[in-house]
C-alpha cells in the first residue's frame, strides 16, 4: 500500500484521543501503517537505571499513531493527497488547491 504521508510532513490528528493536535512526522512504520508524530500521543515509560540514564524513572515519549487518523497540513488547512505524473516524476499533490507538495 502506498502511503500518502512521509517523514518531515506536518500533519493534524483527525480522530482519537488527540484529535485536533498538530505535529511533524518523525518516523513512519510502513509495514504497520503507523507513524510517530512530534508532541502527539505522549506516553509515560518507566525506565530502569542504565549507563545512559543512571537516574532511571518515568520518561515521557511519543507513541505511534495509525496513519488513517492523520491528514497532511498545507497552509493551515488539512488536505487530501493524490498522486500524478509530471514529466517523468511521480509527485504528490493537494486535492484542495491542486498544487504539487
Amino acid at each position: 500500500m502506498k502511503l500518502k504521508i512521509k517523514s518531515g510532513d506536518t500533519v493534524r490528528v483527525m480522530a482519537g484521543d488527540h484529535k485536533g493536535e498538530e505535529g511533524k512526522v518523525v518516523t513512519i512504520f510502513s509495514s504497520k501503517n503507523r507513524a510517530i508524530v512530534e508532541g502527539v500521543n505522549l506516553i509515560s515509560k518507566h525506565t530502569k537505571p542504565s549507563a545512559q540514564n543512571p537516574q532511571g524513572g518515568i520518561v515521557k515519549k511519543e507513541a505511534s499513531i495509525h496513519i488513517s487518523n492523520l491528514m497532511l497540513i498545507e497552509s493551515g488547512n488539512a488536505v487530501k493527497v493524490g498522486f500524478r505524473t509530471e514529466g517523468d516524476k511521480k509527485v504528490r499533490f493537494s486535492k484542495k488547491s491542486d498544487k504539487a507538495i
